[in-house]
């Protein structure tokens, strides 16, 4: 398991790397399309999807990736094992250069993720976890010489900060998740929204800044696997806001239910 986290984090900081390429670039316009959803896609997405295929692919492991090809579930159901990722979460914000977008990859098995790798390429943050074992948060020093920071998560001193924090999305608010706010503001004095992009978010719950990261809107599951993954590690839920179990991964329809993460 470590070798392939190895290979996964080496993965997410060149796709990484590739992204800031064209982010930082004056002179480039994204290479912005649409795509049959309606969502965006951009020459940065691409590119980082074929870094990471490049690095997945000596695995011999099979990838479901969101720019990759989607094969149909008759196929997929026979692997017990799957790298499930995308490429540049938070495309939006991406496009609007607010620096919210991460790399996400995860290791599915048998419909449950075992380890998750994000990567934020603006901040140089890295997040992963394997389930079992444990989840850090790695940042870039200040000197070069230092090297990276890793912690433990979730972060000592995070925890107990006299509010109730709750993480929502920066691009996705809806009327449920309003409503959800409302009903914690009952239980809870003193409630703070923290709003984020891309699977930061699960993060922000993973490291211990946030309570509570409920998500009330679509999402695929390679939006979530790997902020699964590291949840999950660091000892924090996220759950299937009708059933209270477990997020699956590799269905049939790869749409995730309404969760929340806390």
């Amino acid at each position: 398991m470590n070798e392939l986290l190895e290979i996964a984090r080496q993965a997410a900081l060149e796709a990484g790397a590739v992204i800031m390429k064209i982010y930082t670039d004056p002179s480039q316009d994204f290479g912005i399309e649409k795509k049959s959803d309606n969502s965006p896609l951009t020459l940065a997405d691409k590119n980082a999807h074929l870094c990471i295929m490049r690095y997945l692919g000596e695995t011999g492991i099979p990838v479901l990736s969101e720019e990759g090809q989607h094969l149909p579930f008759c196929e997929r159901r026979n692997w017990h094992r799957l790298w499930v990722v995308d490429p540049l979460d938070g495309t939006k914000e991406f496009i609007k250069k607010n620096g919210e977008f991460t790399v996400n990859i995860a290791l599915v098995e048998d419909g449950a993720p075992v380890m998750g790798v994000i990567y934020i390429p603006v901040t140089g943050i890295l997040y992963y976890g394997i389930s079992g074992v444990g989840a850090w948060k790695e940042t870039p020093s200040n000197s070069p010489s230092m090297g990276r920071t890793k912690e433990n998560l979730p972060i000592d001193g995070k925890v107990g900060r006299g509010s109730f924090v709750v993480v929502v999305s920066r691009s996705h608010m809806s009327p449920e998740t309003e409503e959800y706010i409302n009903q914690l503001r009952k239980n809870h004095e003193n409630i703070q929204l923290v709003s984020s992009g891309s699977s930061i978010k699960i993060c922000l719950v993973a490291e211990g800044v946030a309570d509570a990261y409920p998500r009330f809107a679509p999402t695929m599951e390679w939006d979530t696997a790997a902020g699964d993954a590291i949840a999950r590690a660091a000892g924090k839920h996220v759950v299937n806001v009708q059933t209270g179990l477990p997020l699956v991964y590799n269905k049939e329809d790869l749409h995730n239910p309404w969760f929340l993460v806390e």
